[in-house]
């Protein structure tokens, strides 16, 4: 059973892959494989959870906490083997903590993405359906496809930090689909956008969860991660630009002007994207002032900016737009109903959620059933260079989702104090290993378009084709990702 959890990932990895050959979209065996991993490991719960290591330890490291946390169930471990009964209430408990215990976490961490992730979208979709992206893209001349890559890429990078790298590409896409007609350019551009926000994700401690994850736990401090993981993550963007640079040609084509431009004045334009933006800039506010998950920040900026809307058209749209019998002028009636958020809600890509909630299931079930303890024990083990173990955790983020790898090595490796010598000297707070494991865990997820949660989600808004984008993208991701590893090693030898 333990085999067979990998097996199912792997398979539905691959389906995921050959979406568009199979044509069958990536969500349905996304969710087919976080269901069946969690089916596979509650049915061989007895087998696997009673797997242990050479030392002795239970290979789940949750289900070692849950025994050491009850004594009850400690005593059922230890008589199960030479007594039958035990060994049924054993298996009842077992089962128990899967069902109660493990799912109810994971959702509650899954959710906290999810949440999030539906109210970042639909305050996106708010400002693009008042035409606020028109206010940027209008500023925004230049067809030339080099010129607009590296503004877009400059301007993405630093939104990242100051928001987030999911939030920024939700909005870069959006302005994405105002600025270029032609699908496949747009592909490109909206990858270019994903590496950009990968990488101002990595040096900001709000920028990317996993940058979060350590700057909360101790592991660095603001000020250290900006100075240090800086360099490194600007050259992860400049690298693929560069390179770009001298293979794109031409100019890019703009979609025709299309909409309801005639029912939103300037002025509510402008008014809703300051409204929209000032709202995304909030999160991290709330987040530390609050010390709440940031997605109720994002929930409480949708409350205000729906309410705001509602108020604006009820009074100021019907105002202009309603005849003197009382009714919306004729041709108004559907393009304004358009404006209300019930309406635009309609419009959120679901699919892109529902492929979320399977990916993450079906990482969570591994990182429950202890694969990933695995994987992180073997790379403690077998490499004891942290710039090498670092790399291939970055690498390993491409593939499975970088949280619980992250969440791993914070429980492998603790923070040594400070004056620490030796392999323990790279641990202390501010240590090079929890400064390269914000980089790589941040900037190594933009090898495969499903290795981020910035791709994912652009993934799901431009239907990219995972194929394409190992074919035109991974290689220059891969070249940005080395090239700022080694500004890093440099930039630390140097100081």
């Amino acid at each position: 059973m333990f085999i067979l959890m990998i097996l199912i990932f792997v398979l539905g990895y691959a389906a995921i892959a050959f979406e568009h050959p199979l044509r069958i979209d990536k969500a349905a065996p996304a969710l087919l494989i976080g269901v069946l991993t969690w089916v596979v490991y509650i049915l061989g719960s007895y087998d696997i959870l009673s797997m242990v290591n050479e030392s002795g330890e239970f290979i789940s490291s949750a289900w070692r906490d849950f025994v050491g946390s009850k004594p009850e169930v400690a005593d059922l471990v230890r008589t199960a083997v030479d007594n039958p009964e035990a060994a049924g209430s054993l298996q009842q408990e077992m089962t128990h903590f899967i069902s109660r215990h493990e799912i109810l976490h994971h959702l509650g961490e899954i959710s906290e993405i999810l949440f999030f992730l539906l109210g970042a979208m639909t305050i996106v979709e708010i400002i693009d359906q008042h035409q606020g992206f028109k206010v940027i893209t209008d500023k925004i001349k230049t067809t030339n496809k080099v010129k607009l890559l590296w503004i877009l890429s400059f301007l993405t990078f630093f939104m990242s930090a100051a928001l987030d790298n999911l939030t920024t590409t939700i909005v870069l896409v959006a302005l994405l689909r105002k600025l270029i007609d032609d699908k496949k350019t747009r592909w490109f551009f909206a990858s270019m956008v994903v590496l950009a926000a990968n990488a101002g994700g990595a040096w900001s401690p709000i920028g990317d969860v996993t940058t979060i994850m350590l700057w909360i736990g101790g592991q660095v401090t603001a000020g250290k991660i900006i100075a240090y993981v800086f360099l490194p993550s600007l050259v992860t963007m400049i690298v693929p630009l560069i390179i770009v640079s001298f293979t794109v040609k031409g100019n890019i084509t703009r979609p025709d002007k299309e909409g309801i431009v005639d029912l939103v004045s300037k002025r509510q334009q402008v008014s809703i994207l300051i409204l929209g933006v000032v709202s995304l800039l909030f999160v991290p506010i709330f987040k530390t002032y609050t010390h709440l998950p940031p997605y109720l920040g994002m929930l409480l900026g949708l409350g205000n900016l729906w309410v705001v809307t509602e108020i604006l058209h009820r009074w100021h749209d019907i105002k202009k737009y309603v005849g003197t019998a009382g009714h919306l002028k004729e041709g108004k009636q559907e393009a304004f109903e358009r404006l209300h958020v019930t309406k635009i809600l309609t419009k959120v890509d679901v699919p892109t959620v529902f492929f979320f909630l399977g990916i993450l299931l079906a990482v969570s079930s591994l990182q429950s059933a202890g694969h990933l303890g695995i994987l992180a024990n073997f790379l403690k083990e077998e490499l004891e260079n942290i710039y090498l173990i670092n790399l291939v955790i970055g690498v390993l983020s491409s593939i499975v989702d970088n949280v619980p790898l992250v969440a791993g090595a914070i429980g492998m490796y603790n923070i040594e104090l400070a004056g620490a010598t030796g392999f323990e000297a790279d641990f202390i707070v501010d240590g090079q290993f929890w400064q390269f494991l914000a980089y790589c865990a941040g900037t190594g997820g933009s090898l495969l378009i499903i290795g981020s949660a910035a791709g994912v989600a652009a993934m799901g808004m431009e239907k990219i084709d995972f194929i394409w984008y190992m074919k035109k993208i991974s290689l220059l991701a891969l070249s940005g990702y080395l090239a700022g590893a080694g500004v890093y090693y440099l930039q630390m030898q140097i100081l």
